[in-house]
């Protein structure tokens, strides 16, 4: 939207109120463009948080035990996109 200069001083908090929303408005100067009004990059941000604290979730997420038990299986192994071979459920001496 485009106002003029007496326009804009009579109604600032609607120009103001237009920008927030992101609409462009512009302010003429003698029938032309002068101003854009833009919305500065630390309004549109959300306020900066305190320091974050360790342990300050803790015991508020629950896992199963399954989740942390080690794959065993080469079925469990391919699962999971592992195409190692195991040989009577002993990893390769190589790898170690």
């Amino acid at each position: 939207m485009t106002y003029t200069l007496q326009e804009a001083r009579n109604n600032l908090d609607q120009l103001l109120t237009e920008a927030e929303a992101g609409r462009e408005v512009v302010i003429e100067r003698e029938g032309k463009p002068s101003v854009r009004l833009v919305v500065t990059e630390a309004s549109s941000q959300p306020a900066v948080r305190g320091k974050r604290i360790p342990g300050q979730y803790a015991g508020q997420f629950n896992y199963p035990d399954e989740l942390w038990k080690p794959l065993e299986t080469d079925e469990e192994l391919r699962e999971y996109g592992f195409d190692i071979m195991i040989d009577d459920g002993k990893p390769d001496d190589l790898l170690m």
